[in-house]
């Protein structure tokens, strides 16, 4: 990476960093672009230049979220369900307490800012929906094996099978949400949900692979 890149990435960083605190504060609605880009010592056209819309300054990672689960499916092992894949990679998460899942300490305070902002509700939507199109693409292009048994000659519309596994993700994600917010210790929270995962994948594994023993 360039010097001209670097400074960049920089920039972008410290952007984000001077805005969520006033985010988490005074609330999503209520901090303008104009106080971010003061807080960050820049100008409001340098803000947008970085991040065109105010959601993206919460949701600075939104695009690395929205690419993960096609770039888990393109880089699984040769061979390997797409499904199992992307169950292990969540369950990975979860076990290793991956910070955007939501189980460091402060999640709460980030998730009320959500729940709190129509604004951030929606581009979390989006966001689902990005995430869930870029694995349907990913899908087309690296199919699942099925097995050969009546009733099962193909694989499912890589779209369907898409929502499925991003459903499922989703679903987990929120139910981790919703036990912390809940006031659930997140260790108690996360091996229910680790528990659901490997019943919930298992369900769409099982259609795809009839014949495979539960994993």
């Amino acid at each position: 990476m360039g010097l001209r890149e670097i400074k960049k990435r920089q920039t972008r960083t410290a952007i984000a960093d001077a805005a969520l605190p006033l985010f988490l504060e005074y609330g999503f609605d209520r901090v303008t672009v104009a106080e971010v880009a003061r807080h960050a010592g820049v100008s409001t056209n340098t803000v947008f230049n970085y991040f065109p819309v105010k959601e993206d300054l919460f949701f600075d990672r939104g695009a690395e979220a929205e690419e993960h689960l096609a770039a888990v499916v393109r880089d699984r092992a040769p061979g390997a369900c797409p499904v199992e894949a992307v169950c292990e990679d969540l369950l990975s998460g979860l076990r290793e307490n991956h910070p955007m899942l939501g189980l460091q300490p402060g999640a709460t305070a980030f998730w009320q800012v959500i729940l709190d902002s129509p604004a951030l509700l929606a581009r979390e939507r989006e966001v689902g929906e990005r995430a869930e199109a870029a694995l349907a693409a990913a899908l087309t292009g690296h199919p699942p094996h099925t097995a050969d048994a009546p009733g099962h000659c193909a694989p499912p519309p890589p779209e369907l099978l898409a929502g499925a596994v991003a459903g499922m993700h989703r679903a987990a994600l929120r139910e981790l949400r919703q036990r912390i917010m809940a006031g659930e210790a997140p260790e108690e929270a996360r091996d229910a949900v680790i528990s659901a995962v490997v019943q919930g994948f298992d369900l769409i594994c099982r259609g795809l692979h009839p014949t495979a023993e539960p994993t």
